[in-house]
């Protein structure tokens, strides 16, 4: 992977963290086209590039992050952090091979478009319209339904935002503490893949830290905008636009997989 490759993923990254598309699956069709080599440390760039992207909630949130009388803020993410802490090093050898399957990303894409065509009308009589009335059991069942993103192509966001809807959040309290949920889930991930790379690489080469830096440092700036734009739009139109948007590209991808311009 060089410098230019890594710009565009993190762009990509950047673009659809916080969409209910899947930054994962978009990460991995970005790296066919692109051509980049799947190795070790590509698979751990895709997961570890998330964390700067997911700063940008830290920094657009800061009142609420930063609020340390609010203890009971910081408990809840972390009861809803735990089930993604303990699948993920369960399943994390399957993990990795599924980051290589262009197919999987294309089925669940197309799977969750028609489920989000349908979301908005499925939860019906939202109560909670804040975290501060998000319970604990109901943190810890939204991180459950956030750990469906373990497969690519699911999308984290849309995955913890349909948890959320389930336990009675409004669309706008639901993406709001999906983005809350996803500060210690992507900071945990992020930091078992690094640990995890550098015992089996024997460390970071220069060129390795410089890449990592650059794809963070641009995953962040462009989340930036990305995450006042979702809430806005997400506030006017819904899931249905999104769940267009996936069953296309997940048919796109699958007459492409057939005709063999993209690997399967």
């Amino acid at each position: 992977m060089n410098f230019i490759q890594s710009i565009i993923i993190a762009i990509v990254e950047g673009l659809t963290e916080f969409l209910p598309v899947s930054s994962t699956g978009h990460m991995i069709i970005a790296e066919k086209i692109l051509n980049v080599t799947s190795n070790d440390f590509t698979k751990m760039f895709t997961v570890a590039i998330q964390l700067g992207a997911i700063l940008a909630v830290v920094v657009l949130y800061h009142k609420k992050f930063f609020d340390f009388k609010r203890w009971q803020f910081y408990l809840k993410l972390i009861v809803g952090v735990i089930p993604a802490i303990f699948l993920g090093a369960l399943f994390n050898d399957k993990i990795d091979e599924l980051l290589e399957s262009t197919t999987t990303v294309a089925i669940a894409l197309l799977v969750g478009g028609v489920i989000l065509l349908f979301i908005d009308n499925v939860f019906k009589n939202p109560r909670i319209d804040s975290e501060e009335k998000v319970s604990f059991p109901k943190a810890f069942i939204i991180g459950i339904w956030q750990c469906l993103a373990m497969v690519p192509g699911v999308s984290r966001s849309a995955a913890s935002i349909i948890g959320g809807m389930q336990q009675k959040l409004t669309r706008n309290a639901a993406a709001e503490f999906s983005f809350f949920l996803a500060v210690p889930t992507m900071a945990a991930a992020t930091g078992y893949k690094l640990l995890k790379y550098y015992k089996t690489s024997g460390g970071f080469s220069g060129e390795e830290i410089k890449i990592l830096a650059v794809g963070n440092v641009v995953a962040f700036i462009v989340a930036l905008l990305a995450i006042k734009f979702f809430i806005g739009f997400l506030k006017k139109y819904g899931f249905r636009v999104w769940g267009i948007y996936r069953i296309i590209l997940g048919v796109l991808l699958l007459v492409l997989i057939s005709k063999g311009y993209l690997a399967k």
